[in-house]
């Protein structure tokens, strides 16, 4: 039978004594490593062993060595009645060679048994003097990319192996909490004479001179510390409660539509004018109102941010399946084609109408009138070459000329739609985006205007005082500056 063993944090008195009579009496041992305190214990006993330390000098990472010995490990279970196979520490705590050996004993029928010891979580929390009840997460250091830290918890971060490693955990945590947080470094926990425990500032983690295989470090519960999203949605939850915030009590979905838009356009003006700090702050305040609309809506018991965040999930998964799947898609234009093929089954858009039913009337006018002439081109239905869409322009110039004088508003309003429809038109037909290019013509009349009310202010004169031909001239002049 394959006996798996721990050996323990590092103390020969953390040995259990079944495992203990198992190193004694066998004498086909295997150790995963010899570097670990207990091992000096064996040798003292006269107890023979082979180790895979050679594993580590001839593959090119952690996950090939512990798939290396699980592998061998397991030939040699089929081969041999006893065999033992010994780790540090607890045999299902943090040992991913175990992990990998269990999954292939299952799959191949090999019996095996395992023999528990003290894991380092023990040696750890009687070396903090820390209760595992009040909530403890255990994080590999390989593997911290993958994880989502809490600070609400207490947080053992093991196998800390060096400067490089420490280096890496450094920046993950600091994503999370600020750079002086005070967490404990912890070296050979539960190995008398070696155990360091000392608090250090998360800034300083991979400045230890120490570190090595048995060091892993604890970052106790500090509520007080970098907000999370948790934080977040606990605020705006708080400023809808009862003894809340008035005005935040009172919205609803309705009346918070034009602080969205609001807030979208602060972004984009943030992106135009490459202002991290002002992109950061209208970025939070777009998040605001996602999180009220979810909260308003938890209340109402309709729906809540669980909701959404698992359904644009969903949604990116599906709509992405060049990514998640099995489709190609190599350039940017396939895969807009597979967005618009996936979004129109899921949407049940069967004809190019209902395509440009679906383009929401609440996009800017412009922004509207690009995305419909862009479905009418899908089938054909477009001009041939912009110099026709020009002419489209003077004639609907024409048309806006013929009726400006009547008295059917109406009327004057249609031919004014059509006129700006076509410019929309030219604009797409030149790769331009309409809504971007007037912005940017309205920042230019601003600036051009600005000039000329400070030409005004240097000579002590009043802007209404002054004649259109002087304006103009000003203008002009401003213009100039621009070259």
């Amino acid at each position: 039978m394959l006996k798996i063993i721990g050996l323990g944090p590092g103390a020969p008195e953390a040995l259990t004594i079944g495992a203990f009579k198992e190193l004694k009496s066998n004498d086909n041992i295997y150790l995963r490593t010899e570097k670990h305190p207990t091992v000096e214990f064996l040798k003292e006993e006269g107890i023979n062993f082979s180790t895979y330390d050679y594993a580590y000098e001839t593959s090119d990472s952690f996950d090939e060595v512990y798939k290396k010995i699980a592998e061998d490990i397991l030939v040699k279970a089929k081969s041999e009645k006893d065999l033992v196979f010994a780790v540090p520490g607890h045999p299902l705590v943090a040992e991913k060679s175990v992990v990998n050996l269990i999954e292939l004993c299952d799959k191949n029928n090999i019996e095996y048994k395992i023999l528990p010891a003290v894991s380092f979580v023990d040696a750890m929390v009687e070396a903090l003097e820390v209760d595992p009840i009040e909530g403890v997460k255990i994080i590999d250091a390989f593997d911290m990319e993958n994880q989502i830290l809490d600070r609400r918890i207490g947080t053992i971060i093991t196998q800390v192996y060096n400067n490089f490693i420490a280096s890496e955990v450094k920046l993950k945590l600091l994503e999370y909490y600020n750079d002086d947080t005070e967490i404990y470094y912890v070296r050979a926990a539960g190995v008398k004479d070696q155990e360091v425990v000392r608090k250090i500032p998360i800034y300083e983690l991979d400045w230890q001179e120490d570190i090595d295989y048995l060091t892993s470090i604890y970052i106790p519960k500090c509520e007080n510390n970098k907000k999370d999203f948790y934080d977040f949605v606990n605020i705006v939850e708080t400023l809808r409660s009862e003894n809340g915030c008035p005005w935040d009590r009172e919205q609803t979905h309705e009346s918070l539509r034009e602080c969205l838009m609001e807030e979208c356009y602060e972004v984009i003006d943030a992106i135009e004018k490459k202002d991290d700090a002002g992109l950061i702050e209208e970025l939070g305040d777009v998040l605001l109102q996602i999180v009220l609309h979810a909260t308003i809506a938890k209340e109402d018991g309709y729906f809540n941010l669980s909701d959404i965040i698992d359904g644009i999930s969903n949604k990116m998964i599906t709509r992405h399946p060049h990514v998640f799947g099995d489709i190609k898609a190599d350039t940017s234009s396939e895969v807009l084609v597979n967005w618009d093929e996936i979004k129109k089954k899921e949407k049940g858009l069967y004809t190019i109408t209902d395509e440009m039913n679906s383009i929401a009337n609440a996009f800017p006018a412009l922004v509207r009138a690009y995305k419909l002439q862009n479905k009418a081109k899908k089938v054909g239905f477009d001009w041939d070459n912009v110099e026709d869409v020009m002419e489209k322009v003077k004639e609907e110039l024409n048309e806006v000329k013929d009726v400006y004088n009547g008295e059917n508003r109406a009327m004057i309003e249609d031919e004014i739609g059509d006129l700006l429809f076509s410019c929309v038109n030219v604009a797409r037909f030149l790769k331009v985006n309409s809504e971007l290019a007037l912005n940017k013509s309205s920042d230019k009349f601003l600036k051009r205007f600005e000039y000329i009310e400070n030409k005004a202010k240097e000579e002590n004169r009043n802007l209404k005082d002054m004649t259109l031909e002087e304006m103009d001239s000003l203008w002009n002049d401003a213009k100039k500056t621009e070259k």
